[in-house]
């Protein structure tokens, strides 16, 4: 999309581009590093480092920065973990469900975030790889639970089902549970962050546009695509939220359906 004022400004909708952009350390070696890349290597360490703070020398009566520590935690255990898994099955994958939850945020929210503003789930790479280690805890979690035999047999025949049903069932079932859940966690991540981060700047960057343009009309226009894109930023906040609530609890339903013997 071009738009042209009369001063000769003109106004370019993003573009794809921004969702792989080229390196900038290390170009043209095995390890270089795009804008992308540095974004999740930072959050990363940021993450790590204000979680080692808030809970380094816990306390009986805790901080302010350990309650809230404490409370994001006990919502990953009880609130996904324990609901999905039950409390025994919960504390085993406890772990892998809280950093799910807290990188999947964290790395949703950097989309707001002046001079970051974009979210590294919206590049394909970090939804795959979280949604390949859900895939792997899930059918480690069913073999470990049921042996390898028995777990291929409760997910792809199921229990009920009519003989001759089967070979109607199976297909379906091979392709529900070994290949649309892990493209289903990796689409919809990385689809939600793309376009929410392509409304955030098409809302930002017409906003600049009409108010640079030296039109009364268009600075009008201008007022109310400002309020658009930061109507737009809070609704990036929920969905940064309810991307990570969503991602831990289908991984936790996920390992759930592959323990139980009665698929």
């Amino acid at each position: 999309m071009l738009l042209a004022a009369g001063g000769g400004a003109e106004f370019h909708a993003p573009g794809l581009e921004e969702f792989n952009p080229p390196a900038i350390l290390f170009a043209g070696t095995p390890f270089e590093l795009n804008r992308i890349m540095l974004i999740r290597l930072g959050v990363t360490v940021v993450l790590l480092l204000a979680f080692w703070l808030m809970l380094r020398g816990g306390r009986l009566v805790p901080t302010r920065a350990q309650s809230i520590a404490e409370m994001v935690l006990d919502f990953c255990r009880t609130g996904i973990a324990h609901d999905m898994l039950g409390k025994k099955d919960g504390e085993r994958f406890f772990p892998l469900i809280a950093t799910i939850f807290l990188t999947v945020f964290a790395m949703n929210i950097t989309g707001i975030i002046p001079f970051l503003n974009i979210s590294p789930n919206s590049n394909i790479g970090m939804p795959l790889v979280m949604a390949l280690v859900t895939y792997v805890f899930m059918i480690g979690a069913g073999i470990k639970a049921q042996g390898g035999a028995r777990y291929l047999k409760s997910q792809l025949f199921p229990a009920g089902v009519p003989p001759l049903m089967y070979i109607i069932v199976t297909p379906i079932e091979i392709v529900s549970t070994f290949i649309a859940r892990p493209v289903s966690l990796t689409l919809r991540l990385t689809f939600n962050m793309i376009v929410g981060h392509l409304l955030l700047v098409l809302c930002f960057a017409a906003t600049h546009f009409f108010f640079t343009s030296g039109s009364a009309a268009l600075f009008g226009i201008g007022g109310l695509t400002l309020v658009g894109g930061f109507a737009f930023t809070l609704f990036e906040i929920l969905v940064a939220v309810l991307q990570a609530y969503v991602f831990a609890l289908l991984t936790a339903a996920y390992i759930q359906l592959s323990v139980s013997h009665d698929h």
